[in-house]
């Protein structure tokens, strides 16, 4: 095997959950070349994963075919001659371009009528009985050599950029902010509201941290999406001179570098949470109205709190009973005595 190509998953914290699946075929082909396509806005992840020969850039938009960049990217794919290779996504447009490449083994799980365009394939696991995210991405190796099995206890594992960290560097110079107690808090959860921890009381954490020791800095990091949230914290804060919004403010590449040299980080469940795990940050990770047991953060040193109420997880963007209880319940105070522990 020369060449394998990975069409990597949408979502920043699916992406991170395949970098095992990287480090297995490694493993099972050591002297194979890897390449993946992602969209823009995962690309970073796997220019953090050391397996990855080359990152292709695929400018692609949500729920859009681009059939005309599809096939123009599977025309110079067919040139660089794939062997196999891994489709991760479940959706029929994300199979179109291996097969128009004519790469020959096409493995992935079934889904949206793309029998075919898949060659080699898993039925997707019942939703009511989903695995770890990592074992599912790993479980396709099987279809590639029958013989080998997935290698265990594989936690994903990202590295900093030194162009990204120079550069997180610079900023917090810029803006007088010391780097040596920086804590890193990430308020937003693409998938909706019952997600994302309130306002009001990441305000109170953030204050109580700075009461506790007034060296310590806090960022707020997250997309451009997650700047009202911020704003919202700021404003109910007791004393904001010590937090600091970054939302919106950094490449994806310079959050993995914040945060890894952070001391810590608090995050809801979202693709940061899975980058903060990936560098073997100490962290606190808030659970809402999805399930820790299928997409928890893969480190020792990550804790998480949910409370597991008869509700949840209920998998819904918003709550369907109204109270959003399964968040704001998980009170400020816990969450201090679990970060201090840390």
């Amino acid at each position: 095997m020369q060449s394998i190509l990975i069409i990597a998953p949408n979502w920043i914290g699916d992406a991170v959950m395949t970098q095992p699946l990287l480090a297995n075929l490694k493993v099972l082909y050591p002297n194979t070349r890897i390449d993946v396509l992602a969209s823009t806005w995962v690309a970073p992840i796997y220019r953090a994963c050391s397996e990855v020969n080359e990152v292709i850039d695929a400018k692609f938009k949500h729920k859009q075919l681009q059939w005309g960049l599809r096939k123009n990217l599977a025309k110079k794919l067919e040139a660089k001659n794939y062997q196999a290779c891994f489709v991760l996504p479940n959706s029929l447009k994300s199979a179109l371009i291996p097969w128009l490449a004519n790469i020959p083994f096409r493995i992935g799980y079934r889904g949206e009528f793309r029998f075919g365009l898949i060659n080699l394939s898993l039925d997707n696991p019942s939703k009511f009985n989903r695995p770890p995210m990592v074992d599912h991405y790993q479980a396709l190796t099987q279809l590639l050599d029958d013989e080998s099995k997935p290698l265990a206890n594989l936690t994903p594992k990202l590295n900093v950029s030194l162009t990204a960290k120079e550069s997180v560097e610079r900023k917090l110079h810029d803006a007088h902010i010391p780097f040596g107690s920086l804590y890193v808090i990430c308020p937003g959860a693409e998938y909706g509201p019952s997600k994302r921890w309130p306002a009001d009381h990441f305000a109170k954490l953030a204050s109580s941290l700075i009461t506790q020791d007034s060296s310590n800095q806090i960022i707020l990091l997250g997309s451009k999406g997650d700047d009202a949230i911020a704003q919202e914290i700021l404003s109910q804060a007791d004393d904001a001179k010590n937090i600091h919004n970054w939302c919106g403010s950094t490449s994806l590449d310079e959050a993995i570098a914040l945060i890894g040299i952070s001391k810590a980080v608090l995050s809801n469940d979202s693709g940061l949470m899975h980058i903060a795990a990936a560098l073997k940050i100490p962290q606190v990770a808030i659970f809402g109205s999805s399930d820790p047991a299928h997409t928890p953060p893969l480190s020792d040193k990550a804790q998480v709190i949910w409370l597991n109420l008869p509700c949840s997880p209920c998998h819904k963007r918003e709550c369907p009973l109204g109270h959003l209880k399964c968040l704001k319940d998980i009170l400020p105070e816990q969450v201090l005595a679990t970060l201090n522990t840390l």
